[in-house]
């Protein structure tokens, strides 16, 4: 029978490459926020969490702003992903895109639970941060446009009406959440919102 001596040294850890490491350290962060809430969210506490020196964590995301910021980002992109799939899969119909815009948001939030309206809260505390929000908000706005634009008439998708949308969508996708409204509900609710804003759209470029 074989045995390792006691005083043998201990396997090398395997160093992860920095790409590894990050999605390592926001994993961690998420799931911080959705344990202990968003103000217990700080770069020493992440570091100690994810077994890593604290310079390892300030070297990613310099201040807490920046893992706040890569945060949102990262949520930004599991969402953009999951509706650009959702959108190559759907029929050219104002019913089927209006779907995948509404069941793509609600879906990206509630795959995120309850943390991400933390994050977007934290996101708005400063201008800096809510810089950045908004400037991933104008993207999304921006591809919703190009998706629900062939539908609208000729006066097009107006700002005004892609900016109630999201404002719809934010609000139906944290009470889903929170567990006030079913998933279903929120997605059904969206959909509505979404489609009447395209046809009143429509409506009046044929006045």
């Amino acid at each position: 029978m074989s045995s390792t001596p006691e005083n043998s040294p201990a396997a090398p850890r395997r160093r992860l490459s920095r790409d590894h490491r990050q999605r390592q350290l926001l994993d961690v962060a998420w799931r911080l926020i959705r344990e202990e809430g968003s103000e217990a969210l700080t770069l020493a506490r992440l570091a100690e969490q994810a077994g890593v020196t604290k310079p390892i964590v300030y070297d990613h995301f310099v201040s807490r702003s920046g893992l706040l910021a890569a945060l949102y980002q990262d949520f930004d992109a599991r969402q953009t992903a999951l509706m650009d799939a959702a959108l190559d899969a759907s029929e050219p119909t104002l019913p089927s895109r209006a779907a995948v815009i509404a069941s793509s948001y609600v879906e990206c939030v509630l795959l995120q639970g309850r943390e991400i309206p933390g994050v977007i809260a934290a996101l708005t505390s400063s201008p800096e941060l809510e810089l950045i929000k908004r400037e991933y908000e104008m993207i999304f706005l921006k591809k919703c446009r190009a998706v629900l634009q062939p539908f609208a008439g000729t006066r097009g998708i107006t700002q005004a009406g892609l900016r109630a949308m999201l404002g719809a969508a934010e609000a139906l996708s944290n009470a889903a959440a929170t567990g006030e409204i079913s998933a279903s509900e929120a997605k059904e609710e969206l959909l509505v919102s979404i489609v009447a804003m395209v046809d009143r759209t429509a409506r009046i470029s044929t006045n």
